[in-house]
């Protein structure tokens, strides 16, 4: 049987058809992390309203730029034209239940702003080539504030120069594939010790105990670490200021 142009046109219909309903059902979902935060919960507050609710920061900026684009909660666009990955969170892929709320939450506290960036110096950049650090807005670390919010997931991927697990809350979602990096202190280097170096659980970082930085931790966070190597062992860094 002769097959015209007619049949021909119509089965490559068909077929475009089937690719786009295959591409669809297999979409990336990442993790496949969602929540169920309403996309309303902060358009009534302003962005200052929502840093309020946070300390600062103990996280150096170590670069500086106006972000230009969001592209989802943990990703976005600087006008220097590097593409930022926030370092240690993963939020709701496109198209994924809460990937809107997340993504609405980034852009009010970050884009037309000039945001700092702390980048990881243990891993520079991911495998595509974004830029991996903690993303800070007047002096708070967004990173953190997703993760206390419920907005994003904790995703841990040593070697980091940053654990996020100490940005956690009650509310903060952490998968268990990631379980296995526990990061806990041993009684010879409780808060209550006495000792050369004075850790920060809630940056991961430590200090030398004259630094300044040190001496402005909080008792609630504070970690006392007899020497060097025990806080190092634990998965402190050092800080860029004092450089214990």
């Amino acid at each position: 049987m002769a097959i015209n142009k007619k049949h021909v046109f119509s089965l490559l219909i068909i077929l475009v058809i089937a690719v786009s309903a295959l591409s669809i059902a297999s979409a990336y979902t990442g993790t496949g992390f969602t929540h169920n935060i309403p996309s309303t919960k902060y358009s009534d507050m302003s962005a200052s309203e929502i840093l309020s609710k946070y300390s600062d920061t103990e996280c150096h900026v170590e670069e500086s730029a106006v972000c230009t684009q969001v592209v989802d909660g943990d990703t976005i666009y600087l006008d220097n034209g590097e593409k930022i990955r926030f370092v240690g969170v993963n939020t709701p892929e496109r198209g994924v239940e809460g990937y809107i709320t997340s993504k609405n939450f980034v852009q009010k506290l970050c884009l037309g702003k000039e945001v700092g960036i702390d980048i990881d110096d243990s891993k520079h950049s991911d495998k595509y080539g974004r830029t991996l650090g903690v993303v800070i807005v007047d002096g708070k670390n967004v990173n953190e504030m997703l993760l206390k919010e419920g907005l994003a997931e904790v995703m841990y991927i040593p070697p980091s120069e940053f654990y996020p697990y100490n940005w956690a809350n009650s509310a903060t979602h952490i998968p268990d594939s990631y379980n296995t990096y526990t990061h806990t202190s041993d009684s010879s280097s409780s808060s209550g010790s006495s000792g050369n170096y004075i850790g920060n659980s809630n940056t991961g970082k430590f200090h030398e105990a004259s630094c300044k930085w040190g001496q402005k931790i909080s008792e609630h966070n504070k970690v006392i670490f007899n020497d060097r190597n025990t806080a190092i062992s634990q998965g402190y860094k050092p800080c860029k200021v004092c450089n214990p």
